[in-house]
Order: C-alpha cells, then structure tokens, then sequence
C-alpha cells in the first residue's frame, strides 16, 4: 500500500484551492449561520478525550434546539441518553469541540470549530428548557472558525431525496455574502459546475 507522507506529496495530487472555498472560512456566526443554526435539528459533536482519542456524536431535537447567544456563543442543552455523557467529560480535559450541523432537505452543511465549556447555570440552561424541564447540563461553545461545505457528500449519498428544503437562501446566496471578493454570479456559476464524479 502506498502510504502518503508529506503534505507536498497530497498536495501535488490536487489542485488549487478556488476563492469560494480558500475564502468562506470566518470567525464568528452571522445572520445565515444563525438562520441555519435555527433550521437544524440535527448536528454532530467532536471533542477528544484525554488520551487523544476523538470521538463524534450526535445530537438532535426540535430546530432550534441550539441557542445562539447575543454574543455570538452557542449553548448546546444535553438531552436525556445513555448516561455516557463522553463528550461532556472530554471537554473538561480538552475544550476544544467542533459541530457540523444539518438542515434537512439542504444539502450544505454549516461547521463551528471553538472552544466549549460545560455549565449548569440556570440563566443558560433556561435556553435549552424543554415544557419548563431544565436540562442537567448544556455545552457553551465559542465559535473561532465557521465554514459551509459543499452539499456533494449528501448528494451523492441521496439523504435527503424525500426532504423537502425549507426557506432558506442557497448556499450561493450566503457565500456570495460570505466570502470576500465573490459575486453572486461567480458562486452561481461554481454552484452550476457538475460534480466531476458525475
């Protein structure tokens, strides 16, 4: 098996990075990342444990279950599970915690890399209160890089071929708002470009 060891030798087999992709990456949520985040019921959680080992988990519930603050952090509520509460325990060691979080029907997915704490204060808790039932605990996240990523993964895996797509702007729209430089015409036209897969 030939194994790749170097980042020139992966670099050489691809080519340049477009401005629409070199160029989405921001530090904080703005207006279309809040809407998305409003949209979404459903997310993944990567932390890492004290030993290194990475772990993603799911996470999910009516849209809207995640909270953004005035200030830009994101309370993520625990919901009632297995107990395990993994990524709980690895952020108390590691703070570092990254979401990708899906709306059905889209096919984009919005990605938060930060920091996380976890906290039992009822002000933040109130944001995650299900009939008036406080969560035990909930996830206060600092965003420091927020992207999109392009819808090919959920295409090609045809996930949401029964969803249908809520009213949100396309992921053209918002990256033409995002991504310095980058017109609306040219996300357009990159957004038209067929998957080479396909």
């Amino acid at each position: 098996m030939t194994t790749l060891r170097t980042p020139e030798d992966l670099l050489a087999l691809y080519g340049p990075v477009p401005v629409r992709a070199a160029g989405k990456v921001h530090p904080a949520l703005d207006a279309h990342d809040r809407a998305f985040v409003a949209a979404s019921p459903f997310l993944v959680l990567a932390t890492s444990s004290p030993d290194g080992l990475l772990d993603c988990s799911p996470r999910g519930d009516r849209p809207g279950f995640v909270t953004v603050l005035e200030d830009g952090r994101m309370v993520l509520p625990d919901r009632p599970g297995n107990n395990r509460v993994d990524s709980l325990l690895n952020v108390l060691s590691d703070p570092r915690a990254s979401l990708i979080l899906l709306v059905p029907g889209l096919t984009h997915t919005l990605r938060v890399n930060g920091t996380a704490v976890v906290t039992t204060d009822p002000d933040v808790l109130v944001h995650g209160a299900v009939n008036g039932r406080l969560p035990k605990t909930a996830l206060v996240l600092t965003p420091v890089e927020v992207m999109y990523q392009c819808g090919r993964a959920l295409v090609r895996s045809r996930l949401w071929e029964q969803a249908e797509a809520p009213d949100l702007p396309s992921l053209d729209e918002v990256l033409a708002d995002q991504v310095e430089g980058l017109t609306l015409e040219q996300s357009l036209r990159f957004g038209a470009e067929k998957d080479p897969l396909w």
